[in-house]
């Protein structure tokens, strides 16, 4: 799931506008068009300053692109120390989720054979 936002995201292009008024951002917009500063009260000083290098308002245009081509890698153009790290990291990341019960146990249900004599007083062996 995180892969494909992650591909999403990377792919994805989009433009941020921003407008600033001497100096100070006064709007941005993400996705749509820009609204200029018409009815802000910078528009009016901007019109009486004469300011012969630059405007007084200005836009400024990021465009972020996002990538057309991934490149597609086979499991054979890793070196070895690269395959080996993968493989055992995918097998302890499946192994980290499995919840299957480790073993059945098999003698719960066992019977003892039966016993004749007592092997520790014909033997004479005794605990002490």
């Amino acid at each position: 799931m995180s892969l494909a936002i992650l591909i999403l995201v990377s792919t994805s292009s989009f433009t941020i506008e921003k407008h600033f008024c001497e100096g100070f951002l006064i709007n941005f917009s993400l996705f749509n068009n820009l609204e200029k500063c018409d009815d802000i009260p910078c528009a009016d000083k901007c019109q009486n300053e004469n300011i012969a290098d630059a405007d007084c308002c200005s836009d400024v245009i990021d465009v972020v692109e996002g990538q057309d081509v991934f490149p597609a890698k086979d499991f054979d153009d890793l070196d070895y120390n690269q395959q080996v790290f993968l493989f055992a990291f995918t097998v302890s990341f499946n192994e980290l989720f499995n919840f299957t019960s480790v073993s059945k146990t098999r003698y719960k249900n066992y019977s003892s054979p039966f016993l004749i004599t007592n092997k520790l007083v014909d033997h004479q062996t005794f605990l002490i």
